[in-house]
């Protein structure tokens, strides 16, 4: 029996996701399921908001090129600030399996909420399983659902590991995330090219130092382990 858990993009009061409804006290396999409405968007307020910022700053609209950019802008944002509801479908681990899984070079963006400029790369997701295993494309999908919104990468990471570890109740679970960030690249000290690197380990993967260091190694960040994974090409820079 697959185990489905509906993932409510509205709620952000609890750091390891949206709060669990039931109808009665269910069975371990029984759907889960979470319940809220989703904010309204007002686009016409946020494109005359838009139109407003730009004319403050100094930006001319009058031209054939910039008359609809508050409305492209308006609409730009709303897109990146969708948070897209998603089952977090989990099953049996029939046959016992006790090593690691690792969904690695997960694309994400978002936008820092500092600066509202956009901060992206990749994401290396994996747990230790236990009683249950979980469909992989929902790793992917959980870190899409904690991306859209603004936010800061240290708490994107440690939100995605505490969702997957309070829903799934893994041995351990761990995520990494390396971006970079156009708040850093784009403005101030102009850093083009650096790469912010953020971790969060819980469970085995966090107290066992080989369980640590193989998630690690197997998401490829060996900057944390000193050495590559076996079977990969050393990266620029490795020694």
């Amino acid at each position: 029996m697959t185990q489905e858990l509906m993932l409510d993009p509205t709620d952000q009061t609890d750091p390891a996701g949206p709060h669990l409804v039931r109808d009665t006290a269910p069975p371990p396999c029984r759907d889960l399921r979470i319940v809220s409405e989703k904010p309204r968007v007002d686009l016409a307020a946020a494109e005359r908001a838009a139109e407003d910022f730009l004319t403050a700053l100094g930006v001319d609209l009058g031209g054939d090129g910039l008359s609809q950019t508050p409305a492209r802008m308006a609409r730009a944002y709303a897109e990146l600030f969708d948070v897209r509801p998603f089952r977090l479908t989990t099953f049996p681990n029939e046959e016992g399996y006790d090593e690691l899984v690792l969904a690695r070079d997960i694309p994400f963006r978002t936008v820092c909420e500092h600066h509202l400029l956009p901060f992206g790369g990749v994401a290396h997701v994996g747990y230790l399983p236990g009683e249950r295993i979980v469909g992989l494309s929902k790793l992917a999908r959980l870190v899409e659902h904690f991306a859209a919104r603004p936010q800061t990468q240290e708490r994107l990471t440690q939100q995605v590991a505490d969702c997957l570890a309070a829903r799934l109740n893994p041995r351990g679970a761990g995520v990494v995330l390396e971006a970079e960030h156009a708040c850093m690249t784009l403005r101030g000290v102009r850093a083009v090219g650096t790469t912010t690197v953020t971790s969060a380990l819980l469970g085995a993967l966090r107290a066992d130092p080989r369980s640590r260091s193989e998630f690690f190694a197997l998401a490829g960040v060996t900057r944390l382990t000193g050495r590559p994974p076996a079977g990969r090409p050393r990266r620029k820079g490795e020694q």
